[in-house]
């Protein structure tokens, strides 16, 4: 009896011997392994076909974020405030209190006007940070 040990083979069948050598290529044709592998995950020309921000969804929007931030369109900070949920009740510029709880991640929403009110809101308020942030977000959002 041939002790091995379980470090060095993943699976007693599949080592390569002289007694399973047919059974390991026939294997190897069933799965394969011989093919090369195709690219999984692939990222998108951000420019191309840009969506209409006007009309989309969250969860769209979030998606076409991350490709532009893994393409290195856009830096962390615009991603990061691109991923914040969406707040349940917000302020227009006018004063007017808006209800958003009814935006899902399916709903299709005005984030260009959402944006470009909450960065006039920041200015007239005078929060350079957050003004800073919000430009950034409503440049790539105007592409």
């Amino acid at each position: 009896m041939e002790i091995l040990s379980v470090r060095s083979s993943p699976s007693f069948l599949f080592k390569r011997n002289q007694d399973n050598s047919n059974y390991y290529s026939e294997l190897e044709e069933q799965l394969g392994t011989k093919t090369k592998a195709s690219a999984s995950f692939q990222i998108d020309e951000t420019n191309a076909d840009a969506p209409d921000f006007s009309a989309i969804s969250p969860s769209e929007l979030r998606l076409y974020a991350r490709q532009s931030f893994d393409a290195g369109a856009i830096d962390q900070d615009t991603y990061a405030a691109i991923s914040e949920p969406l707040p349940m009740r917000t302020i227009d510029p006018s004063g007017n209190i808006l209800d958003l709880s009814d935006v899902t991640d399916a709903t299709s929403f005005n984030f260009r006007d959402y944006y470009k009110d909450q960065l006039q809101i920041a200015t007239s308020i005078g929060d350079p940070q957050t003004v800073e942030r919000l430009n950034s977000v409503v440049s790539f959002l105007d592409v």
